[in-house]
């Protein structure tokens, strides 16, 4: 029996519309575009939503209210792409489904006020309300998927490897260095000193606020990695306060050479590199 009524009120449905197709298709256009402040043009929400439209209405063809249903994954592909375009294009969730629900105010007019469409308008409003947070679900894995590409761009922007001289790069870190991005630093110095044929790398950790067992624990595993390379690590940036702190701790960095500056661990890996320094003489008549 349930069958039979979905089928009943599927035909109803298809009924109102399709006689009256395009007019609740432009007005349902109209209060999208309306509720997305002109952010989106007239005519691009215009497309979207006839091909929505037809999809939805050939879906109900087949006697279906269910969303879930076989008959709707064409409506849900497109609701999916709807969704991706608004979490990238900005909007907000709300804003998101909307594109959905408004199609029950466009509809509701058309009823004819008879107790035989309060079942054809609550079951339609069900199924928009599945569609809706379709559009939700979706605009979520799709924000959530943007905010992680971009915290790994960050990453990467925030873990530079420059080349300091022939044979040294230098990794200056600034922030907080946890597992993933000591993973980061790990791949792209390793990288770097196969690319620049660099047997000295130096550690630079002046923008690191503070240095704890955990920190230690990844760069001595980054020292490692490299070593494992043939290359030679060692840390700059060990203010006092950060050598107290290790002191306190316990922390053992055993033979890994450190020093207080940048100038200074560029000066040793040079050393190491087989550069020589000399002073240069004062020119005659210079203060």
């Amino acid at each position: 029996m349930c069958a039979v009524a979905d089928e009943k009120i599927s035909d109803r449905l298809i009924g109102l519309l399709s006689v009256r197709g395009e007019d609740l298709a432009s007005e349902w256009a109209d209060k999208v575009t309306g509720s997305l402040g002109g952010r989106v043009s007239r005519g691009e929400v215009q497309r979207e939503l006839q091909e929505l439209y037809g999809a939805l209405v050939a879906a109900l063809g087949e006697g279906h209210l269910d969303g879930r249903a076989e008959a709707f994954g064409e409506v849900r592909a497109l609701l999916t792409e709807l969704s991706r375009t608004r979490a990238q294009q900005g909007f907000t969730p709300t804003e998101t489904a909307v594109s959905v629900f408004a199609l029950k105010e466009v509809l509701e007019p058309a009823l004819d006020g008879k107790d035989s469409d309060v079942p054809v308008y609550l079951k339609f409003a069900a199924l928009l309300d599945y569609l809706g947070l379709f559009t939700i679900e979706v605009y979520t894995r799709t924000r959530e998927e943007l905010i992680s590409a971009q915290a790994e761009q960050l990453m990467e922007l925030s873990t530079p490897v420059v080349k300091l001289w022939d044979g040294v790069i230098g990794v200056p870190l600034v922030g907080t260095l946890d597992s993933a991005r000591t993973m980061v630093v790990m791949e792209k110095m390793l990288q770097a000193l196969i690319d620049t044929g660099s047997e000295q790398a130096i550690i630079d950790i002046t923008g690191v606020p503070a240095v704890d067992t955990e920190v230690a624990q990844h760069l001595l595993k980054t020292v490692v990695a490299a070593r494992l390379m043939g290359a030679e690590c060692t840390i700059s940036g060990i203010r006092p306060q950060i050598a107290q702190t290790i002191v306190a701790l316990g922390i053992d960095f055993g033979d890994i050479v450190t020093k207080a500056t940048l100038a200074d661990a560029l000066r040793h890996a040079l050393r190491r590199s087989g550069v020589t320094f000399s002073r240069t003489a004062p020119q005659a008549g210079s203060r």
